[in-house]
């Protein structure tokens, strides 16, 4: 008898984890419990439903509305006791004034959340305009911090999916500690002239996608720093903004190795950039970037479309400092077409430290139709394999050290 009531609690459970799934708890922050209307702030009533939404036995949805609501600033806060998802339909927008803010590095975070779902086809408005004639941290490493629009933190096993994020003061999604996550169907928008609006900053994660995504800012489309891995980005349209990036790495005494990086199928247009590595000069400690691969890229008129740069130097001249010590390995830039805005199209300035080995450089067609001169490339401190390129495009060697290649 006691064999049987245990079958059936069992079974019991089962069916209600199956109905829980199938119809999670709903949290709306307009109902009576919570009580928020659109054009009021949410701040208290998001917190609340976010609180009793975490503590459910049972999956739950946080529910905003259509409309919009005024956000001061919010921290979702795991872990929580079932899979979770926070529904945006509406628009959240952000103070103005970063004044406003108690928390000056972080608009909107979530953190310690495992299986978070954030969807709904709403818009986290982060009104930077006021923020960015204020932001200075494109040359003063002492800045002081600017709010991102999104911050993830210690996120795992977890999809963002169907959201924009407009006008941040900062970075629009920071990624921190986060494992098998990914972003998709995102929108992500700022001006060209907007500082540091990199559009999704991935550090020290593991297993992350990207895919599907519409970035347009004032910074990196998708930055990746130290201590990632196994990262994919793909499906990406980039435009404006400074393109898609690993690093800049080496900075910092305890940065960390970067490996096992894909971006595939991306289209990117009137960037500063197309795909390029930047590593500091005079590395406090060593490190290595590896295993990354770049294949089926579409440049329109983009500067620096293939791009390896360890000079990297936003602060201060680069060229007579000792070389970087983050050595670059297992590189591939494969099938990747369009047109150059300048006459120089590959450019791959490897440390004399710790030169780079084994790159490749595959089936590379770029032109250029400006009047500054041929199309041509440019080596420095490797010897990549050449297959499928025009001469132009075969990257001549030289011996010479160069002066520092990007200022941003």
């Amino acid at each position: 008898m006691a064999l049987k009531l245990s079958f059936l609690a069992t079974l019991l459970f089962l069916l209600l984890a199956s109905i829980a799934k199938a119809h999670p708890s709903v949290f709306d922050v307009t109902s009576a419990t919570y009580g928020a209307k659109p054009g009021s702030d949410v701040s208290k009533a998001l917190a609340k439903a976010w609180s009793d939404a975490c503590a459910s036995p049972l999956a739950s949805k946080v529910v905003v509305p259509s409309g919009t609501y005024k956000l001061k600033e919010a921290t979702f806060r795991g872990p929580c006791k079932a899979p979770i998802e926070m529904q945006v339909r509406g628009t959240l927008q952000a103070p103005a004034d970063v004044g406003q803010l108690t928390r000056p590095d972080t608009w909107v975070g979530f953190q310690y959340i495992d299986m978070l779902t954030l969807s709904g086809g709403g818009t986290f408005d982060g009104q930077g305009a006021l923020a960015w004639g204020q932001n200075d941290c494109h040359k003063n490493k002492n800045c002081k911090p600017i709010p991102i629009n999104l911050r993830f933190e210690f996120i795992t096993n977890s999809r963002v999916h169907d959201i924009t994020s407009l006008n941040s003061k900062n970075f629009h999604m920071h990624v921190f500690r986060c494992n098998h996550t990914t972003f998709q169907h995102l929108t992500i928008t700022a001006p060209d002239e907007s500082i540091n609006t990199d559009g999704i900053h991935i550090g020290a994660s593991t297993v992350i996608n990207i895919t599907h995504a519409k970035i347009g800012t004032g910074d990196d489309c998708v930055s990746i720093g130290d201590d990632s891995h196994q990262i994919t980005v793909t499906d990406v349209t980039c435009g404006p903004g400074h393109g898609i990036s690993i690093g800049s790495l080496g900075r910092y005494k305890e940065d960390k190795d970067v490996t096992g990086i894909i971006v595939k199928n991306c289209t990117l247009t009137n960037t500063q950039n197309g795909v390029r590595i930047k590593t500091w000069p005079d590395s406090p400690s060593p490190s290595t970037a590896s295993n990354i691969h770049y294949e089926d890229i579409i440049m329109v008129n983009v500067s620096n479309p293939i791009l390896i740069d360890q000079l990297y130097c936003p602060y201060s001249r680069c060229d007579q400092k000792p070389p970087s010590k983050v050595k670059i390995s297992n590189v591939s830039f494969k099938n990747i077409k369009g047109s150059s805005f300048t006459p120089l199209a590959v450019k791959l300035v490897c440390s004399r430290g710790v030169p780079c080995e084994n790159v490749e450089l595959a089936d590379i067609n770029l032109t250029y139709g400006g009047d500054q001169g041929h199309l041509t490339s440019m080596c420095s401190n490797v010897k990549p394999t050449i297959t499928g390129m025009i001469k132009a495009l075969g990257c001549a060697t030289s011996s010479l050290t160069p002066l520092p290649l990007s200022k941003k």
